[in-house]
């Protein structure tokens, strides 16, 4: 099963029936709005159903990263790359996956978490690169369904009654991330668009691509209220992914317009059942060049 670890077998779970996300593996620190921890099962269904083991496993729109992060730790390609344009995302991974890393999770476990430190922390313009990484993830963890776009807003009551330290959780954040700096050589980062990565680096046999825009196709708002970067050209990035040699597969919301363009660029894609933040049952789309092997 080239070096596969699992937890349990996913197989067998239809695609109307959403994942249990609690029997899946946390990597990333982030608490990430859109997050795809719910899909990871299926990521892993995906890949071991390919002919040949992925030379590199590209996450164009990474973002939390989850999705790649298992990749890595689960030794499902031969390497990860990693892309994000977002600036405080790309200083996170900037500083876990560099020199850093620790630094960063020592920073997290021996800083006190109140209302003081916290308003000290977050009005201080970040000097270097890991102090920007280290606010973002402060930021991260308060916010509102951890959304850090412009706007957003720092949890008050929180989970009961918790307020801000209701998603602090300094001991499992430092662990994750040092954790993720044990295995930073199989990851590479890099801070740049997306769609030119799947330009410049589709040409590749064994490159396959999880892609995973903002959702703003159809006229969806959620992209533009989550995402610093949400002006995606959606029909673009279709017919650029069309041309990918290797493996893709596309998430999106479950819209009409993807629908009509999956058809016109030649794709499949299949419903598939979900569970958002507030435990609401929705609908999201698969799309690929392929998909038998979810009804394996």
């Amino acid at each position: 099963m080239k070096g596969m670890t699992t937890q349990t077998s996913f197989f067998q779970v239809p695609l109307e029936k959403a994942i249990n996300v609690s029997q899946v593996s946390h990597r990333s620190p982030f608490r990430y709005p859109g997050g795809k921890t719910w899909l990871v099962p299926r990521i892993r269904q995906w890949l071991e159903s390919l002919p040949y083991k992925p030379t590199r496993f590209i996450e164009p729109f990474a973002g939390g990263a989850i999705v790649g992060l298992t990749v890595a730790f689960e030794n499902l390609a031969e390497h990860v790359f990693l892309v994000e344009l977002d600036e405080d995302i790309a200083s996170v991974w900037k500083t876990i996956l560099g020199s850093n890393g620790p630094w960063l999770a020592d920073k997290i476990r021996s800083f006190s978490m109140c209302e003081k430190n916290l308003m000290e922390i977050l009005s201080l313009p970040p000097r270097t690169i890991r102090e920007r990484a280290f606010q973002t993830i402060v930021r991260n963890r308060v916010s509102h369904g951890g959304i850090i776009a412009d706007g957003s807003g720092i949890m008050r009551s929180g989970e009961n009654g918790k307020g801000i330290l209701s998603r602090w959780y300094p001991k499992t954040l430092s662990q994750r991330i040092l954790k993720l700096f044990e295995i930073r050589a199989k990851i590479t980062f890099l801070q740049g668009n997306g769609m030119e990565i799947i330009q410049h680096r589709g040409k590749g046999n064994r490159n396959v691509f999880f892609v995973d825009p903002p959702y703003t196709a159809g006229g969806k708002k959620a992209g533009q209220r989550l995402y610093k970067y949400n002006n995606i050209d959606h029909e673009k990035l279709f017919k650029i992914s069309k041309h990918i040699r290797g493996d893709c597969l596309l998430t999106y919301d479950d819209a009409v317009e993807v629908q009509e363009l999956a058809v016109k660029y030649g794709f499949e894609f299949r419903e598939i059942a979900m569970q958002n933040r507030h435990n609401s049952m929705m609908t999201e789309l698969l799309v690929g060049k392929n998909l038998r092997w979810l009804d394996k």
